[in-house]
């Protein structure tokens, strides 16, 4: 059964920093491409930050995390945990953060085209 499980979650101030963490199991996805999307109250699911699968990783990013975030993943042979470090937040960061995986190796942002998601897990950045 494949499991994507997010931690890291919590309440910081504005300026501050938090690092999430997305624990993949269930299958092999050292060549999954990964990606994290958030949700605000009242708002659509939006694309943060992706990562493909290939040997050497590409990543992607909104245009309003970019400079702040930044995506990654294990670096071992099994690269099954991805991450996110979100640095100089802005209560607009809050929102439900969740993981997502592809089954191909090729990054996206649309999230239609992921076929694994975890549960989420809560941003509150306050000012």
């Amino acid at each position: 059964q494949v499991q994507l499980v997010e931690s890291g979650g919590g309440l910081v101030q504005a300026g501050g920093s938090l690092r999430l963490s997305c624990a993949a199991s269930g299958r092999t996805f050292s060549r999954s491409a990964m990606g994290w999307f958030r949700q605000a109250p009242g708002k659509e699911r939006e694309f943060v930050a992706t990562i493909s699968g290939s040997a050497v990783s590409i990543t992607y990013y909104a245009d309003s995390v970019k400079g702040r975030f930044t995506i990654s993943r294990d670096k071992d042979n099994d690269k099954s945990t991805v991450y996110l470090q979100m640095n100089i937040l802005k209560p607009e960061d809050t929102a439900v953060y969740y993981c997502a995986a592809r089954a191909v190796s090729s990054y996206s942002i649309n999230m239609r085209e992921y076929d694994y998601w975890g549960q989420g897990t809560q941003v509150t950045v306050s000012s």
